[in-house]
């Protein structure tokens, strides 16, 4: 369990978050982006959609990028054939596998699904499609039935299976037992597809890579239906740091990509949206930034070097007298032990008022405010 392979789904189920919607032109660039930073698969549309979204899933293989790339369609003819318009390589052809979803959403049974599964899969691999079988809902799902559909799928072609948790209800302690469970009894690559409903997505994804998966689906930023994705940079980052698992990204091209898509999706990313958040490396607590100054370990998990970014340090209402001695000395001004102290209480003031952290002008006005002060209660004094 040394390498996994990301299979990006930001085109595709990205874009489904509702009131997202890519142009050409943006679907394109990120499409290129997400290969030169190392992305080896990227699902990049839904042929159904019409003319349109295959002209633009078209230009994007016309590229030529060096990641492989894949069509979402239902399992069904019409969807098949409109893959196979785009020229994509491969499919994920994607069958609601639980018999809640077989039985409320297409009125059929189990027995429907294995015929299907065996007829379309033959289709797709006689078309020279690679396929990756997508089971819908398998959270949900009986785990030998998945295995059953797997094996008449492996029978008729199929390289993959995509276990989705399309609700997200998965936690990551069943979704480990799923997956040792699928890895034992199958032969196949296995892709875990996570929503982030109770915020577990990343988790639940790393937790599929322990039991066995061998790819993951993500977005950027951790975009998509509901509550989203797993996070690419979330997996990539966890992968690496926490595993020693390698997935072929460059790390330093991250927030590159992660502001790319925030300006194409219109989705603003939180500022503390870990990996790519504004203020995931800005600390302001003093007893944290002593420990910075001191030795960056002290309360360094992530290091923002990865990311080509760097630790910032802000004046607050939890500051301590080391930072305000720290900020005023990059202002070329020396601070007593008593002047920081002062100017400490009214930096706190400030910031519990103003909701933000003083700027470098306003410090200059502290400690005007502070000499003259002590000025006047000099002259003041000396006269009495």
């Amino acid at each position: 369990m040394n390498q996994v392979i990301i299979d990006d789904t930001t085109l595709r189920d990205g874009e489904q978050s509702a009131g997202v919607a890519f142009n050409a032109d943006e679907k394109i660039a990120i499409a290129r982006a997400l290969s030169e930073l190392g992305v080896q698969e990227l699902e990049i549309g839904i042929p159904s959609m019409g003319d349109e979204e295959r002209e633009v899933m078209r230009a994007i293989v016309d590229l030529k990028l060096p990641s492989r790339l894949l069509a979402w369609c239902r399992l069904c003819d019409t969807d098949l054939k409109a893959a196979y318009l785009t020229k994509v390589e491969m499919v994920d052809l994607s069958l609601p596998i639980s018999d809640l979803m077989l039985k409320h959403k297409l009125n059929r049974d189990r027995n429907w699904a294995l015929q299907e599964v065996e007829r379309l899969v033959t289709e797709a691999r006689l078309l020279g499609l690679e396929v990756c079988l997508g089971c819908e809902d398998a959270s949900r799902a009986d785990i030998e039935f998945i295995v059953q559909v797997a094996e008449v799928a492996q029978r008729a072609g199929i390289r993959r299976l995509r276990f989705a948790d399309t609700v997200g209800i998965m936690e990551p302690f069943s979704m480990l037992d799923r997956f040792r469970f699928l890895k034992a009894r199958l032969d196949l690559e296995l892709e875990v597809h996570a929503h982030d409903d109770f915020g577990l997505a990343t988790a639940n994804t790393l937790a599929a890579v322990v039991g066995g998966a061998t790819h993951i689906n993500t977005t950027v930023n951790g975009l998509g239906e509901r509550a989203g994705n797993a996070a690419l940079e979330e997996c990539v980052l966890a992968l690496k740091n926490l595993y020693g698992i390698d997935t072929g990204v460059n790390t330093q091209g991250i927030p590159a990509i992660s502001a790319l898509v925030e300006q194409a999706s219109g989705r603003t990313v939180a500022w503390q949206k870990s990996v790519v958040g504004a203020g995931v490396f800005t600390h302001e607590a003093g007893i944290h930034v002593d420990g910075l100054l001191k030795y960056r370990g002290n309360y360094e998990g992530l290091n923002p070097d990865e990311l080509g970014r760097s630790h910032c340090l802000v004046l607050g209402k939890h500051s301590g007298a080391h930072m305000v001695k720290s900020s005023y000395n990059n202002l070329g001004i020396e601070l007593s032990d008593q002047q920081a102290q002062i100017l400490l209480g009214c930096i706190r003031a400030f910031s519990t008022q103003a909701k933000r952290s003083p700027e470098p002008q306003e410090l200059q006005d502290f400690y005007r405010q502070l000499t003259e002060t002590q000025a006047s209660e000099l002259v003041t004094g000396g006269m009495a």
